[in-house]
């Protein structure tokens, strides 16, 4: 019976245990805290008065201690000012509590008092500092100077083969390069190289926001390096980019300027320039037109082409090598077009004057010869008009060839297909007025008569 009663009594223990522990802790410990050594409270005044005093911003503290218990009074220069004196009297030895009645000072002399004193701190420091200050001055100066002295020697990116505004641009990176290496020596000087980090952080950002400013404008600027360091082109050149057409005036580091045939100035953006097509009819003085006739599908090709050719060759400025050429374009329900092809010398020949001289004289050799060149026809069949038709094709006139194809023009006047040279001399007038600035070199004598 015993052993049953241990057993149940260990069980309600088992079972109430946990509930008699959390009472436990829940009850106040009410013994008797015993202070061994403690200081006395004028010690812990005398402590806390010693630490005020050397804090700026305490000079109005009131100290009190009693029984352990701290009770601060006055005003402070500042709320921050006011909770540090209250943790570091709560960390004195003895201290039991603190009463914090401090008072922010509220006065515009009280708050001007720790500013003035900060700006004769950094004052006296910048007094210290200055010798530092001018040698770091006179670094910056220095290597400056030595940029711009280096930048103007250009003579070895000239040899290398660089282009004006290459050489330029290669000699503006030295120059700022060279300036850096001086910003850096200076801030290590003044020991404020942490503050490199700081400006290379700006700088990128900086870099990035006048990137997406200025995106077309540096385009540009490149496009004209690669522009100037190319040659794609040189003054008096007539070349066609898209279908704009003109003749080069100038390459500036932004635009390149056309002259148009009559007479305008064409501005065209170097970056659209070095991504488009660009056709320079310059480079080669040979150049070759074209044009189309057409011609009865009943005549003899053969003969058309034929005296097509003679035509081209006793014309005054066409070429003999190569040869003018006529070739079949094109069979049609009336008509056979044939493209007519001859060759000039730019230098001596005017394009546009050769080729309309070339379709005059095609046109009379074929009405001389009876050649027709008819407009669209439909015929109509009818039986009893078979004969008539038979008869009237008998009395056309038979088409004849002269021994030479007519190469003057009516009353026996020459015709002249002289390079124009009106154009280029617009160009040089305005070259010699203006005084924008200019990336290609000079125009070469050869070139001369380039229009499209």
């Amino acid at each position: 019976m015993r052993q049953w009663l241990a057993l149940v009594l260990v069980a309600w223990l088992l079972c109430n245990g946990s509930a008699w522990a959390q009472l436990a802790d829940d009850e106040p410990l009410t013994g008797e805290i015993k202070v061994l050594n403690a200081p006395q409270d004028p010690a812990i005044a005398a402590r806390l008065a010693a630490i005020a005093a050397s804090i700026s911003g305490l000079e109005q503290l009131d100290i009190s201690v009693n029984a352990g218990v701290i009770t601060l009074r006055g005003t402070v220069a500042n709320n921050q000012l006011k909770h540090d004196i209250t943790a570091i009297a709560s960390r004195l030895e003895g201290v039991v509590h603190v009463q914090n009645q401090l008072q922010e000072q509220l006065a515009v002399r009280s708050r001007l008092a720790p500013a003035a004193e900060k700006f004769r701190e950094m004052l006296t420091t910048t007094v210290q500092m200055l010798p530092l200050l001018l040698l770091a001055l006179l670094a910056v100066v220095g290597f400056w100077l030595l940029g711009s002295w280096l930048s103007g020697r250009n003579a070895l990116l000239r040899r290398l083969g660089l282009s004006e505004l290459a050489t330029n641009l290669g000699m503006r990176f030295v120059r700022i390069i060279i300036t850096a290496i001086g910003m850096l020596i200076a801030l290590e000087l003044l020991d404020a190289t942490a503050l490199v980090s700081a400006m290379l952080g700006v700088a990128g950002v900086i870099g990035i926001a006048l990137g997406f400013a200025f995106r077309n404008i540096v385009e540009n600027y490149l496009a004209g390096v690669l522009l100037s360091t190319r040659n794609p082109f040189a003054i008096g050149d007539f070349i066609q980019v898209n279908n704009m057409t003109g003749m080069v005036m100038r390459l500036t580091s932004r635009d390149t300027v056309l002259m148009t045939l009559d007479g305008n100035h064409l501005r065209i953006p170097n970056s659209q320039i070095i991504t488009s097509p660009m056709t320079n009819f310059t480079r080669n003085p040979l150049r070759r037109f074209e044009f189309t006739v057409g011609v009865s599908v009943d005549l003899d090709l053969i003969v058309v082409r034929q005296l097509a050719i003679v035509t081209l060759q006793q014309m005054p400025g066409i070429l003999t090598e190569p040869t003018p050429r006529v070739l079949v374009l094109e069979l049609g329900d009336s008509t056979v077009t044939v493209r007519v092809l001859g060759w000039i010398d730019q230098r001596e020949t005017d394009f546009l004057k050769a080729r309309s001289e070339a379709i005059r004289l095609v046109k009379a050799a074929f009405d001389a010869a009876g050649i027709e060149m008819p407009e669209p026809i439909y015929r109509i069949h009818l039986a009893e008009m078979a004969n008539k038709q038979s008869k009237n094709n008998q009395d056309e006139p038979q088409p004849f060839y002269p021994a030479a194809a007519p190469g003057a023009a009516a009353g026996g006047l020459a015709v002249d297909v002289s390079a124009d040279t009106s154009i280029e001399q617009q160009l040089n007038d305005d070259l010699e007025k203006s005084d924008e600035e200019n990336l290609l070199p000079a125009a070469n004598d050869s070139a001369a008569g380039k229009k499209t």
